[in-house]
């Protein structure tokens, strides 16, 4: 199997990282990507009081397990299925299922924090940073939270101003620099996602040409 085309697209907490995700996925197809999200891979928390738990930073590169991501990252784009992690944020634990990735031509990582790991961003063909205004990220925040993750608003703006602001300056932010393509306004942005889309059909076109032609030097050899 040929090495795929490794894609990231990270930005900060609601700035249209998955609007823009699954229009790739619609539009390539979702049969030829491996679709991985970072937020998988939190690190599975140990049983404790609901107060200590609340004081946990789940916006510092440390609270996701990147080393496990690699593994998984480099198993994939060498042929191999992986077992990705299935996190349970309403608990904020890992639960005892996994989700099988099969090996496609595109990999799609997914991600706030992506582009802050140097090996993570090593093994990226192409590197997406998707912005948005930061009042428009603190709504969508509010509107994920309340309705998938079981939260109340005064416990999504206590963690927004206590974590997710100042991670989001220390970490997220500064790593845009390592983007290849910035896309403002997220997934509202129609042309970007038609250049990005136009860009991975190439490429594809182009590993196809090269496996056909690796295929036919192999078949052209004496026996």
């Amino acid at each position: 199997m040929q090495h795929p085309i490794v894609i990231g697209v990270a930005g900060g907490t609601g700035s249209g990282k998955t609007t823009v995700s699954r229009a790739i996925l619609q539009r390539v197809g979702a049969e030829r990507i491996a679709y991985i999200e970072h937020d998988s891979y939190y690190r599975d928390l140990p049983p404790m009081p609901p107060e200590e738990r609340d004081q946990v930073n789940f916006d510092h590169p440390d609270s996701l397990d990147n080393t496990l991501l690699i593994e998984h990252l480099d198993a994939i784009c060498d042929g191999q299925p992986i077992a990705v992690p299935i996190y349970d944020f309403t608990k904020d634990r890992r639960t005892d299922e996994s989700r099988i990735v099969q090996p496609q031509p595109v990999v799609l990582v997914e991600g706030i924090l992506i582009f802050a790991d140097k090996q993570l961003r090593e093994r990226m063909d192409i590197k997406i940073y998707v912005d948005a205004d930061a009042d428009m990220r603190f709504i969508r925040r509010i509107q994920r939270d309340l309705g998938e993750r079981g939260r109340s608003v005064e416990s999504v703006i206590e963690q927004y101003l206590r974590t997710v602001r100042p991670m989001h300056l220390e970490f997220v932010e500064p790593s845009k620099r390592y983007a290849d393509i910035i896309v403002p306004r997220g997934g509202l942005n129609s042309i970007a996602i038609d250049m990005i889309v136009a860009r991975i059909e190439t490429m594809l076109a182009a590993h196809q040409q090269q496996q056909a032609e690796l295929q036919r030097s192999m078949s052209d050899k004496p026996a």
